[in-house]
């Protein structure tokens, strides 16, 4: 923990920030900077360097060489210079240092993050009738764990520097000195090949590592008088256990879709790379309940037999565009199975607008997936700053492995009655990590324009619409700008920006990612219109105020051309 000292020196005070940390059996106090004369003064400029110490520490610096360390470095530098100033996101409690993988949304994040949510709920949640949100608890009994197998198998390969007793999960620490697929290797075999490399402690620089262990990431806590539970790892189990309530409530119908948009909680060893590796963070999850009998059959199936889906298959390292048909024909993957991937490629490429080449489904091999998985694609997007493909949800046929788990552990039944007779269902679980989909949006989106950093977020995604800017201070100017941004904010999040040059305040708007800059001008009194500014483009057209709600609505929601919403200025 980092603390304020105050010296005095020659009869005059001055503060300083010092850190005790302990090595070996001793604590040893570093100064870490000096903070001024001044106690305000100097409480201000702890705050300030604990927060960049903490993303610092967050961000994955390992590159190959030293250019594209720069890039990258840069690339990401620039992300949470604008994340910790316009109010996207900081590391939380910075105050007092704050802890890794905790981060709190500001203002403009947690509008981000609603916009992907509600993007979500109405292109995936939707994709059925018969599926629905509800929202269990965070915290559950400790059976529903023993259940699930949480409680003997959540483990991550956790390995420790015996010489600073940094530690590390053993699989990161092997990919990031250029190891692939490390999660297909035993312990023994990540501890044979970390000392095969001679690979460095990341903290100290030595090579002193204890071998591999198991680290289980459960939050245990007592409730009441010493009854122990668990925070959840993830949000699926509060689905499975109330499954047959939902069931019968739905008035019994089968596939049935529940999904959950909540809180997850992973006692992660090294919380790194910003939002990609958190310890509390943001799912998105839809359990699928169907009879496994029909898992060939979807109503639906011609909507996509002929879709390509970008995939990665476990035995081949090629990345290949392949019809729905052809995978299920030769790979035996289930038309149930492909039908809701198909779905998933097109949310991310056709609703978040990510780039084609920068998407991927890949494969788990059996080594890679957990053992109740039949089937498991993970969702993938290409990050700079993280240097590749990362994962960002995934599809998984989990069989009936929940449910039974559940039915054995509880004395239940799960079973229902469908189809003329009892079947246990079997799950597809559609699964995203909110924050780290938040976090590649920003990645995939940022870029410099004309008037420097920018995020080019699809409208519908960006956290501002548009903003109304008069394009001077005066009354008349003013109160028409007050009047439209009045009669816009009844239906969209609009923002109203009077200070400074033109130029600035459409820099200040680009480097957020609001779309649109409506500008109140001198024609504005005379002609009763507006300028409307493409943020991506910086292309103008005129548009009379009453048509300003529709025609922006439209824009937003991909309806029109820029060029054809109104009177293009040259």
């Amino acid at each position: 923990m980092a603390f304020i000292v105050k010296k005095n020196i020659n009869g005059k005070y001055y503060f300083y920030l010092n850190e005790n940390n302990r090595v070996g059996t001793k604590v040893k106090t570093k100064t870490l900077a000096y903070l001024g004369k001044d106690r305000e003064e100097a409480e201000k400029k702890m705050r300030e360097f604990l927060e960049k110490r903490t993303i610092k520490e967050n961000l994955n610096e390992n590159t190959e060489t030293k250019n594209e360390s720069q890039n990258l470095k840069t690339k990401a530098e620039e992300i949470n210079k604008i994340a910790l100033s316009k109010g996207f996101f900081f590391p939380t409690a910075g105050i007092y240092g704050s802890s890794s993988g905790f981060y709190t949304y500001g203002h403009l994040g947690k509008l981000l993050k609603n916009n992907w949510e509600n993007l979500w709920r109405k292109n995936i949640l939707s994709l059925e009738s018969n599926f629905h949100e509800i929202q269990s608890n965070n915290i559950l009994p400790e059976k529903v764990f023993i259940a699930s197998g949480h409680v003997d198998k959540f483990n991550d390969p956790m390995i420790e520097c015996r010489n600073c007793h940094s530690r590390f999960r053993a699989d990161n620490l092997l990919e990031e000195n250029g190891i692939e697929n490390p999660e297909t290797l035993g312990l023994d075999e990540m501890t044979k090949t970390i000392k095969e490399k001679k690979i460095k402690c990341p903290q100290c620089g030595k090579i002193n590592f204890s071998d591999v262990k198991q680290f289980n990431m459960m939050f245990s806590l007592n409730v009441g008088f010493n009854q122990k539970e668990y925070l959840s790892p993830e949000t699926a189990q509060g689905v499975y256990i109330h499954f047959l309530e939902e069931f019968r409530a739905t008035r019994e119908k089968l596939p049935l879709g529940l999904a959950s948009i909540d809180k997850a909680y992973r006692n992660e060893i090294s919380p790194r790379q910003m939002f990609f590796r958190l310890r509390e963070f943001t799912q998105a999850e839809l359990q699928i309940f169907f009879n496994p009998e029909k898992i060939n059959e979807h109503e639906k199936w011609e909507e996509v037999e002929k879709y390509k889906l970008i995939v990665k298959n476990s035995k081949e390292e090629k990345v290949r565009e392949v019809k729905c048909e052809e995978l299920n024909s030769k790979n035996k993957i289930p038309k149930f199975y492909l039908f809701y991937a198909a779905k998933v490629q097109e949310f991310y490429l056709d609703v978040l607008k990510v780039p084609k080449e920068k998407f991927l489904l890949r494969e788990l091999s059996e080594n890679e997936k957990a053992f109740y998985n039949k089937i498991h694609f993970d969702v993938e997007v290409y990050f700079d700053t993280l240097k590749g493909f990362k994962e960002v949800g995934g599809i998984h046929y989990r069989g009936n492995h929940d449910l039974s788990g559940h039915q054995k552990t509880s004395g239940k039944n799960m079973e229902v009655f469908y189809d003329g007779k009892k079947i246990l269902p079997h799950v597809l679980e559609l699964s995203f990590g909110v924050d780290r989909n938040i976090w590649a949006l920003m990645d995939l989106f940022y870029s410099v324009g004309k008037e420097g950093s920018m995020l080019e977020l699809p409208a519908t995604l960006s956290p501002i619409k548009a903003s109304v800017i008069p394009i001077v201070k005066k009354k008349e100017f003013e109160d028409i700008a007050r009047d439209v941004f009045s009669d816009l904010s009844k239906d969209l999040v609009i923002s109203y920006d009077e200070s400074g040059s033109i130029g600035r305040r459409y820099a200040r708007n680009d480097e957020i990612g609001t779309p649109y800059c409506i500008t109140i001008d001198g024609d504005s009194l005379k002609n009763k219109d507006v300028t409307i500014r493409d943020r991506d483009t910086t292309k103008q057209i005129r548009v009379k105020i009453s048509k300003l709600s529709g025609t922006l609505k439209k824009l937003i929601e991909g309806e029109i051309e820029f060029s054809k919403a109104g009177k293009l200025l040259k």
